[in-house]
């Protein structure tokens, strides 16, 4: 495992999920789980590092019902790609909010961030990948109450039936200087910025090398 990969590996662990972070998402800010800032440097678990040589390309499990409400006895976990408030994930993570995603896609973000670490020395994190149906419309449902408006939230905060992370097609991008990385030569990859108003926010639209389309306004233009 090369030195700079270990390293990041080691510093960024996933958080420990609890009904506590739960309720923390219900502060929310943009692509409704968390914005480009998002990064938590407190995990150092030192058990085995994940293989960085494969995109795994397994499906996470989504057995359970996608009705079952979001309550203090059924948390959001990681079966639905939940990430906390202000948590982050190393790209490399063997997680469902990443084993989720398209397999192209991740493999994409895969090489962008190892070119953002040997380039810039920038490290890349995920904020959240794959969600479930369920989480996106626990986050809707949170972001009309923190906007005020149905109208407002949609801005930020796609339905379950619309939304890229839903069908793994989309990843949110952290710290500001990795999501700004992503915005200049997320290109060179495929990758490129959807919205307007969320720097973070990346979908695999294009060719390698390929020309990005301007981004949308936000996420209620789509």
């Amino acid at each position: 495992m090369a030195k700079g990969r270990l390293m990041r590996w080691l510093r960024f662990r996933p958080a420990v999920l609890t009904t506590a972070a739960v309720v923390s998402v219900l502060a929310l800010g943009g692509c409704a789980a968390s914005g480009a800032d998002g990064g938590s440097d407190d995990g150092t678990d030192s058990g085995g590092g994940p293989d960085r040589g494969e995109v795994s390309g397994e499906s996470p499990d989504r057995s359970r019902s996608e009705d079952l409400p979001v309550t203090r006895s059924t948390p959001l976990d990681e079966d639905d790609g939940f990430v906390p408030e202000g948590g982050a994930l190393d790209p490399f993570e063997d997680v469902p909010a990443l084993t989720g995603l398209d397999t192209e896609l991740l493999a994409a973000v895969h090489d962008a961030a190892d070119a953002a670490l040997a380039e810039d020395g920038i490290e890349v994190l995920v904020t959240s990948g794959w969600r479930s149906e369920r989480y996106q419309r626990f986050l809707l449902d949170s972001a009309v109450g923190v906007y005020g408006s149905e109208e407002e939230a949609a801005r930020w905060v796609a339905g379950p039936e619309e939304s890229s992370h839903v069908t793994g097609e989309a990843v949110d991008i952290g710290r500001t200087d990795a999501a700004y990385w992503f915005a200049e030569h997320g290109p060179r990859f495929g990758l490129c910025q959807t919205y307007a108003n969320e720097i973070w926010h990346y979908e695999l639209t294009v060719e390698p090398g390929g020309t990005c389309p301007e981004p949308v306004t936000d996420a209620s233009a789509d």
